[in-house]
């Protein structure tokens, strides 16, 4: 229902100035709730509203399933709320934001939000409703678990059980689950952190960790019961074992590594066949290299990108290297794999003058039998239709100065 998208760095809300000294009272996260239309397939801006957060560095986020549905989880990297500087004697940017051991899983109520910002518990910020921090923590909306440090992203298993998180500065990825999440807010037992928000004990919400390998960044899921995370720094993928309802889907024991595949180079992101989903379709996972090194011909100085298919349809300690895939142009950041019976695509566009971008009819499109040309003044506007190389009107012939839009 809703598209969660991480504000990524804080900044002052509004956008008014802010001097990096009053960092810690003038600055804020944020996270935005985009209403999304699903017969219409597009954002509705004005059912759409944002949380207000303390300033740590919010990043990527993951929806509840089934058992955790209506509620979201996001990271957030930078707890320390460093601002660098060492022009000025401050540590520099990476270790500022790099002293602490964890960070914050942000544990966010989005059902209940919902509720608070209908009833209009919102401040305008440029025009778009915001839930204020004070009104979130009233409202039981936000809490916090601390994560492992640095971490880019958390994975909400097919079950919506568990909750997996990787810290790039930990060799491990952490597992939370969400009834022990549940329980933890229950009790009440937390301290808080500098804004009052509920940080709920490590201890009281993890489920497991398991040691994968350097640089564990994300995880998708198959249809065994295995994990899959990707290692920036081995340039592996690991495959690990769920435990829960899954521990009866593998032959291994629960929450351990059963292998690596090395891939090439420096993974990021990866996707198995809707791998994020609710029901893993399995069978073969797309790793997402961001660099190829040797892996072709070198073509100059900026080396492409490397998409690699890997067979995983076998247990344990059996993952096979199916294909290498070059792409030139951009870092690639996440994909989806479906199977193809799930989409109905047309083979033409449904009616003449079409225009995909708003699936419907433009109102100045051009129709076979009514090409013009038409003037006003020295305002020419053009009406041209194309058959493969033949254009209709074949001749337009203008006069300096006239304005034209061409259709």
């Amino acid at each position: 229902d809703y598209i969660v998208e991480g504000g990524q760095y804080a900044a002052p809300l509004g956008w008014e100035y802010a001097s990096l000294e009053d960092y810690n009272t003038d600055y804020r996260g944020l996270v935005t709730f985009w209403k999304f239309d699903r017969e219409k397939g597009r954002i509705d801006k004005s059912q759409s509203f944002s949380i207000e957060l303390p300033p740590y560095w919010q990043d990527l986020c993951d929806s509840g399933k089934l058992v955790s549905e209506g509620w979201v989880f996001c990271n957030s990297f930078n707890a320390e709320r460093a601002t660098g500087g060492v022009e000025a004697g401050n540590p520099p940017f990476e270790a500022g934001a790099s002293q602490g051991d964890t960070d914050y899983l942000h544990i966010i109520n989005l059902k209940k939000a919902v509720e608070v910002y209908k009833a209009g518990k919102t401040k305008e910020v440029k025009g778009f409703p915001v839930i204020p921090l004070q009104t979130a923590l009233d409202e039981e909306l936000l809490y916090f678990t601390p994560e492992p440090k640095s971490p880019h992203g958390v994975d909400v298993t097919p079950d919506g059980k568990f909750l997996v998180v990787s810290g790039k500065l930990d060799p491990h990825v952490t597992v939370y689950s969400f009834e022990k999440i549940q329980k933890a807010i229950e009790a009440g037992n937390w301290d808080t952190d500098d804004y009052g928000v509920p940080v709920l004990p490590l201890d009281d919400t993890k489920e497991a960790q398991v040691e994968v390998g350097l640089g564990p960044l994300h995880t998708q899921f198959d249809n065994q019961g295995y994990a899959y995370t990707s290692l920036f720094l081995d340039s592996a993928v690991a495959r690990w074992t769920l435990g829960g309802d899954f521990a009866d889907k593998h032959p291994e024991e629960p929450w351990q590594l059963v292998g690596k595949i090395p891939v090439h180079y420096n993974i990021g992101h990866l996707m198995t066949a809707e791998g994020d989903t609710v029901s893993p379709d399995g069978g073969y996972l797309v790793a997402l290299n961001k660099w190829a090194i040797d892996r072709f011909a070198n073509v100059g100085p900026l080396l492409p990108q490397n998409l690699q298919l890997i067979d995983i349809n076998n247990t344990g300690d059996n993952m096979q290297l199916l294909y290498d895939m070059p792409i030139g142009i951009g870092e690639p950041h996440y994909a989806q794999m479906i199977k193809y019976d799930k989409l109905s695509p047309w083979d033409v566009y449904p009616e003449i003058g079409w225009n995909p971008h708003t699936q419907s009819v433009d109102p100045n499109a051009p129709q076979p039998g009514n090409e013009r040309v038409e003037r006003n003044g020295n305002q020419v506007e053009v009406y041209m239709t194309a058959v493969r190389s033949h254009y209709n009107p074949e001749r337009v012939e203008i006069q300096e100065g006239d304005h034209v839009v061409w259709h």
